[in-house]
Parts: C-alpha cells; structure tokens; sequence
C-alpha cells in the first residue's frame, strides 16, 4: 500500500507540474531582432503592445502572418517580401515575443489577431492570412470570424489538446490544458480558399493531426499539399513550398 500510495503521490506531482508550467511547455518567446527591410507598427490591444513588422508596397491587398510558438517571424521578411512583390506584408510578434509585451495565452494571442486585423482591413480590401504551427490555430480562429479572403495552414494541427494528448498520453490532458486551441471545431464556419502545407517528415505534428483538421473543412474550398523532405522546422527553407505559396497567394 506504501509503494501505491508514493506512486500516486508521484503521479499527482507531475500532473500538478505539468498545469503549472503548462504554458512553458507551448510558448517559447523569442528575444527582440532587428530588420532593416520591414518597418515597425506598435499596435495597442488589450493589455499589450504588439510589435508588428510591415513590409510595404503601396497595395490594395495584404498578407498576414502568424508565426509557430519558438519562431522569430523576422526570419521571413526577406522571403516575404521576395515572394509577393503585390501585396503589403504584415508579420505579428505574439504578446512576450520579438519586441510585443504581455504574456502569450490562447485567449489573448486570439483576441489580438482580431485586433490586427481590424486595424489591417481599415487600410486595404483584402487580406489574407498565412499561420505556421501554432500559428494555424490562430489563423483558423481569425478565418471563422474574419472575412479572410484566403487562407494557408503550415503543418497545421486539428487541436492543441490532441497533440498534447499524443506527446504525454499517460496523463489526463482533457483536464489539465488551459490553451486547447481547438481549430477542428472551429474549421466548419471556413468557406474560403484555403492550403494546408504538410511536412513530409513532421514529427512535431504527426499527420493524422492534419489530415483530420482537412476532413472538417469544406472540401470544395480546401487543398492539401505534402512538401517533399522537409521535416517540421526545414519546411520553411523548401523551394516547393515557396512555389506553393507564391501560387495560392496571388490576389
């Protein structure tokens, strides 16, 4: 009864650690950079300063983009803007990222895309929006309560809870998670054109987790798309994908 009793005790600790370090464990806020291509926009939300890189090219169209949960967004601009010389480039550090104040949870990283958005659809008539990662179920969010006029997924997931259930499947998850990010439910209100951008190697975000979020969406509307050997961080570095996005991103 002892030994049961101590490993009870032990299982108790670790799934108390694990709620209070959870956001530890799904943000990893990068240090400010600098970018000499990219001009900065210091947009209030609720409670934070968002450092905003803007890339602009005079247009009447823009992109937006939603980075993974350890990316420095900086690392695209160049590429960005090489890739879409028509259209106003829009890169959101995350509250606790890159420059932005705060502390990054789901309900705040949400509450502020939809801020962003609202202060970029002022200033020109469509947007469309690009989430890698993390970024995806930001991207989602915002897409089923946004006239977003076009949408791409990299290596996207169904939800953060089923992920997490997948790396620590000895312990009740569905009771610990705070942040669930749950695009699945949220991808059925989504009719417009959209790409999901799958890595051939992603063992961050197994397939399945992908594949099941592409079955909620509309199947008129969405394509899929595997990246052929890249893994979930080298996919960002492909030519294929910079093809694929150069291509579904045209205005």
């Amino acid at each position: 009864m002892a030994v049961l009793a101590f490993v009870a005790f032990g299982y108790a600790a670790l799934c108390a650690g694990l709620y209070v370090g959870q956001r530890s464990l799904l943000y990893f806020p990068t240090p400010e950079s600098q970018s000499m291509r990219a001009a900065v926009l210091r947009l209030e939300t609720g409670g934070a300063t968002l450092k905003v890189w803007h890339v602009a090219h005079g247009s009447d169209d823009a992109i937006l983009y939603f980075g993974g949960n350890a990316e420095d967004v900086a690392w695209n601009i160049e590429l960005f803007a090489a890739l879409f010389l028509d259209s106003d480039l829009y890169l959101v550090n995350y509250r606790g990222y890159g420059g932005s104040s705060g502390s990054p949870s789901e309900a705040a990283l949400l509450e502020d895309a939809e801020e962003v958005y609202d202060r970029i659809r002022a200033d020109h008539a469509r947007v469309a929006v690009v989430g890698r990662s993390l970024g995806s179920g930001v991207a989602v969010h915002l897409a089923s309560v946004r006239d977003v006029h076009k949408i791409v997924l990299v290596t996207p997931y169904d939800s953060v809870m089923n992920v997490a259930k997948h790396q620590f499947p000895i312990f009740p998850v569905f009771l610990l998670l705070e942040d669930k990010f749950d695009s699945f439910s949220k991808a059925r209100g989504i009719h417009v054109p959209m790409l999901l951008l799958l890595a051939e190697h992603d063992r961050v975000i197994p397939r399945r987790h992908s594949e099941r979020l592409a079955a909620a969406l509309s199947p008129e509307h969405v394509r899929m798309r595997t990246i052929r050997g890249t893994d979930h961080d080298s996919i960002a570095d492909s030519a294929e994908y910079h093809q694929a996005l150069r291509d579904f991103l045209r205005f």
